[in-house]
């Protein structure tokens, strides 16, 4: 069998002028990064404002294991499927840290013959954006440390900059810092680049000007007043505009089967938001019948806050969501142990059920029509899927199978039938709270409603978080939960459908800019730390250009 990279290096990919074409952009709108790569001029926005969009489809999933349960495979197999059916599709997700490349997952562009290229590019440096993100954010770390050399005349108080500084790679080393001077010494640390509020802002930008009036209102610290400093205090933000100036413009690549895709923006969905750019999925549905986009990890983290914070903000309405299951994840959730997922076990399939039905009843909560797509694998037994789907039919739930891996578009057609289908029926789209309420109603309706905890459990440090925010006028905003993706609770080891638990919320911080209130629960660093095994110590390239261990 061969694996993602060799699959990907045996495909001729088209010129990205002549994917462009196809989406329906003109010559002067697309700006090509080589061959196969380009970025799409946000003019292509104000030329289609008057164009009736497409369909919306998100794609989510269970609470997944470690490997992921073939999400991003199933958005970009999708895609293809519906091409196959004779439907105008696009593609719309994430673009890939460095840091999870090189750690655990060694990629994010799909896999088999459902993938984004050329993937080596996306995986690796792709377009910059993450360069440009993590550039703006350092440059408001360095511009904050050196007002304070310069004279300070903000009166920032250097134990309450809450602004770290930003790295693009997993490593826990730099996780805390001290910074010091001939004035002061301050303790600090770095983030990873997806997790920077920068990401996130870029993420929800609609315009320059958009992005750089969020950019200003970045919080950076707090005085010995207690007032909060910010990037607009420090005049910040029109350098840090010009370094985002190309990252906003979306990234234009094709899927295996030639499907136009957009890859583009980044932010992790346990500590972020976890969706791509609101400009490509805006762009995209000008420029398609429907876009297949995807929300990282499950209904709890990624699809809660596309519905409840990039939905809200891009004034969208999805017209249906696909959940993605594995018989591993199922597995996994009923038990077992992670390095014994491939043995055939239809009773931890059955244990891990009520995970699934969970997922299934979130979905319930934003009125979207929702249908589950079991994705296949090479070590799945029809047990084990008879499992999944007899019970599934019993919830009146609509059920296909998909082997997107290794057919492709082909192996999707069954799934985008049913998609198609059921986009057609009427959806109620709502949202599960009023960013108006109080920050504790707001956190207590995502707990008991989408995590199913009996309550939520405040640590003193997060009181004074709260009572902070009251006062600051600040707490009308969308809340973005920051918390394991592999339990529906905040503690990894509780499995299935956890009960009889509270959401332990630690602190919680504003991201002014971005337009939404981080609730920080559990154990979630915003540096992760790379494996015992890096997926860095499998790759390589030759001499004449040949990857290897990239996947």
């Amino acid at each position: 069998m061969k694996t993602d990279i060799e699959i990907a290096q045996s495909i001729k990919l088209k010129a990205i002028e002549d994917i462009a074409k196809k989406a329906g952009f003109k010559t002067e709108e697309v700006e090509p990064h080589g061959k196969h790569k380009a970025k799409i001029n946000l003019s292509a926005m104000k030329r289609l404002s008057d164009k009736p969009g497409g369909k919306l489809i998100l794609v989510t999933t269970t609470t997944p294991t470690s490997k992921g349960e073939g999400k991003t495979t199933t958005t970009i197999g999708l895609a293809q499927a519906l091409s196959k059916i004779g439907k105008k599709s696009f593609v719309a997700i994430r673009e890939p840290s460095l840091g999870p490349v090189m750690g655990v997952k060694g990629g994010a562009a799909g896999g088999g013959f459902s993938q984004v290229l050329p993937m080596e590019d996306i995986n690796l440096h792709f377009t910059g954006d993450m360069h440009a993100i993590t550039s703006a954010h350092n440059l408001l770390s360095a511009l904050a440390d050196n007002h304070l050399y310069q004279g300070n005349t903000l009166g920032l108080e250097p134990d309450r900059i809450t602004w770290k500084r930003v790295l693009d790679m997993n490593d826990r080393a730099l996780r805390n810092i001290s910074i010091e001077s001939k004035e002061y010494r301050r303790q600090s640390g770095f983030d990873i680049t997806a997790s920077s509020e920068v990401m996130a802002i870029m993420c929800l930008s609609q315009s320059l000007d958009d992005m750089k009036e969020r950019l200003s209102r970045i919080i950076v610290g707090f005085s010995y007043k207690w007032k909060p400093i910010t990037a607009g205090d420090l005049k910040a933000q029109g350098a840090m505009t010009l370094l985002l100036k190309d990252a906003l413009k979306p990234n234009l690549v094709q899927t295996i089967e030639g499907v136009p895709a957009f890859v583009h923006g980044g932010p992790f969905a346990n500590i972020a938001h976890g969706c791509n750019s609101l400009v490509a999925t805006k762009l995209a549905l000008k420029s398609a019948d429907y876009v297949v986009t995807e929300a990282g990890f499950g209904t709890d983290l990624g699809a809660e806050k596309f519905f409840n914070i990039k939905c809200r903000v891009g004034d969208l309405r999805p017209d249906a969501v696909v959940l993605v299951v594995s018989v591993k994840a199922l597995k996994r959730q009923g038990g077992v142990d992670k390095t014994k997922l491939s043995e055939e076990n239809p009773a931890a399939v059955e244990a891990g059920l009520p995970n699934l039905r969970k997922h299934v009843e979130n979905i319930k909560l934003f009125g979207v029509p929702q249908i589950i797509a079991i994705n296949k694998g090479p070590d799945d037994t029809e047990a084990e899927v008879d499992v999944i789907v007899s019970n599934c039919k019993s919830w009146g739930i609509p059920i296909v199978q998909s082997d997107i891996w290794e057919k492709g578009g082909d192996g999707g057609k069954d799934l985008a039938k049913e998609v198609v289908r059921i986009a057609e029926e009427k959806s109620d789209f709502k949202f599960l709270y009023d960013p108006a309420d109080p920050i504790k109603d707001k956190i207590d309706k995502v707990a008991r409603d989408v995590y199913g905890a009996d309550g939520v459990g405040y640590s003193p440090e997060a009181e004074r978080d709260i009572k902070e925010l009251n006062q600051l006028d600040l707490a009308k905003m969308p809340i973005c939960v920051a918390k394991t993706q592999y339990s529906l609770s905040d503690d990894p080891k509780k499995l299935s459908w956890p009960k009889n638990f509270k959401l332990n919320v630690k602190k919680l911080r504003a991201s002014a800019g971005a337009g939404f209130i981080v609730v920080h629960t559990g154990d979630i660093v915003t540096m992760p730390g790379l494996p015992k095994f890096p997926a860095a110590e499998a790759m390589d390239i030759t001499e004449d250009g040949t990857i290897t261990g990239l996947f």
